[in-house]
């Protein structure tokens, strides 16, 4: 399916209203908007497999420009509006993109790029740029002669701390309303249809909003979106719009479930019948905290941008395998030793693969993308973890300690090539430690020079340091010293021993207060 059948058989239907103000845009109009911005594409020279690029804040007219170069063919990518100029610089060379369009809002950051491609802002004026929203207005809202089913290509960090574009092929049927394998998941494990009302809390450049969201719009439903999450508003949305789903990330979770009692009861959550999270493992506690409240609605599910597989959990799944991140309804989970072959026995903890025909590229990065692979063609995404008997899988461990806060990837090793190039700093590892809220924080532990230099002034230093390249998610929330760091003879560090000190001492804590 496709919103332009859902169009044509329902032009007036709601397909996004913004959660907080109300503004709606039909499929009727989402419609003719996407293919104003297919015809916009066109003009500029962009054919099948080209690179389009969006830098904004959640919008109901990012979705003209995504369905818009869905049938036209391209890759689209979708880039944080927290990335730095260099960071944002590197994905539209290393992508290849072609176009860019900017929010207007995030004009400091568009005017520092250094990238020279086709740039229009949106929502306001960009000194220099011309506005999308003229370009589109002069172009017909007749469909494109030659349409064919495009996709999203996404970044995601990789080892070497760059982000990383997950390219998948076009797909082969080139239709633009040809089924795929998420609508087919979301409609028979999910049960989301045309009925579904949707809340959207996240920002839409990451790969789960934009495509669980997208999928709503396959299968005609509304999507409700959020410009940013707050715990009090989504419930409130919740309860204003009858909200039925929604994908949430454990952090909405907890920052809902801090909300005080009175407030909590104030509002109707009744309607919800799957609430889907991803993203981040969801503490136990928290969990059990959301079932006792919303009931068994709560649906997980463990996948990567990557698209090699995932698992599934409904909350009766969970109740009875408690940490579970659930059973593979696409691809079948392999646990297998160091060696990336020998396949491990139930209950032993390995390296997590899939066996999938989906198939992905980390573009540009054949080491990385020849890496994720094993000699049977089973891929992987790094992480650790276990099955049971019953065929449920456990994470027990992040890819190569990626830390995960609030549902973001975070990856230490950019952070530590960065605070290692200051003058003061001898040595540095970037490890995750618990946070109640976010997860993770990102905590630096620092080897100075000069032992005489440990201390609250050089921490300020290291902080200003850092935020003059990296974006604020990888600013370290925490920066402790040491004499010296744990390294091998051979220059290896032992990370997880640092880690594990953070994670061991918060439970100690949390043992003496219980």
């Amino acid at each position: 399916m496709h919103p332009s059948v859902h169009a044509r058989a329902n032009p007036a239907k709601p397909a996004v209203i913004v959660a907080e103000t109300g503004e709606t845009l039909s499929y009727g109009e989402l419609d003719a908007a996407s293919n104003r911005a297919a015809q916009l594409f066109r003009k500029h020279g962009l054919g099948h497999e080209d690179v389009v690029a969006f830098m904004l804040d959640n919008t109901p007219h990012y979705y003209a420009l995504t369905w818009g170069a869905q049938r036209a063919g391209l890759r689209y990518v979708c880039i944080s509006s927290r990335l730095t100029q260099d960071e944002t610089d590197y994905i539209l060379h290393n992508s290849g993109a072609k176009m860019l369009i900017v929010a207007a809002s995030l004009a400091p950051a568009a005017q520092a790029l250094t990238t020279r491609i086709e740039r229009f802002s949106m929502g306001g004026d960009i000194p220099g740029w011309p506005r999308i929203e003229d370009a589109l207005a002069a172009m017909p809202a007749e469909r494109i002669a030659d349409e064919r089913a495009g996709v999203d290509m996404l970044y995601s960090s990789g080892t070497t701390g760059r982000p990383k574009g997950v390219r998948v092929p076009l797909p082969e049927e080139e239709a633009i309303d040809a089924p795929n394998s998420l609508v087919a998941l979301a409609s028979m494990a999910f049960g989301i249809n045309a009925d579904s009302v949707y809340l959207s809390p996240a920002p839409l450049y990451h790969a789960a909003p934009l495509r669980w969201s997208m999928t709503i719009h396959r299968l005609g439903g509304t999507v409700i979106l959020m410009k940013k999450f707050d715990a009090e508003g989504a419930l409130a949305a919740i309860q204003h719009y009858r909200c039925n789903c929604a994908q949430f990330v454990p952090t909405h979770f907890v920052r809902m479930l801090k909300l005080p009692d009175a407030v909590r009861a104030q509002y109707d959550v009744t309607s919800m019948k799957g609430a889907i999270h991803a993203a981040a493992p969801c503490p136990v506690p928290v969990k059990q905290a959301m079932i006792d409240w919303w009931g068994p609605v709560l649906l997980e599910y463990y996948a990567g941008s990557e698209g090699n597989g995932m698992t599934f959990a409904t909350s009766a799944d969970w109740l009875a395998h408690k940490g579970t991140v659930g059973r593979p309804i696409l691809g079948a989970v392999h646990i297998v030793g160091e060696d990336n072959e020998t396949e491990l026995p139930v209950g032993e903890e390995g390296v997590v693969f899939f066996e999938s025909e989906n198939v992905f590229e980390y573009h540009d990065d054949p080491e990385k993308t020849a890496s994720s692979r094993n000699s049977k063609g089973w891929s992987t995404l790094g992480d650790v973890g276990k099955v049971d008997a019953d065929g449920f899988l456990y994470l027990t461990d992040r890819k190569s300690f990626m830390i995960i806060s609030g549902g973001v990837n975070i990856y230490p090793q950019e952070i530590e090539n960065h605070l290692v190039t200051h003058p003061k700093v001898a040595d540095v590892a970037v490890v995750g430690g618990p946070h109640e809220e976010m997860g993770e924080e990102v905590i630096a532990v620092i080897q100075p020079a000069d032992m005489a230099d440990a201390g609250d002034a050089l921490r300020d230093e290291l902080i200003g340091y850092a935020r003059e390249k990296l974006s604020g998610v990888k600013i370290p929330r925490r920066i402790d010293f040491l004499e010296a760091l744990p390294r091998h003879d051979t220059g290896k560090l032992y990370k997880r021993l640092l880690r594990d000190q953070y994670w061991e001492k918060a439970k100690a804590g949390a043992g003496a207060e219980a």
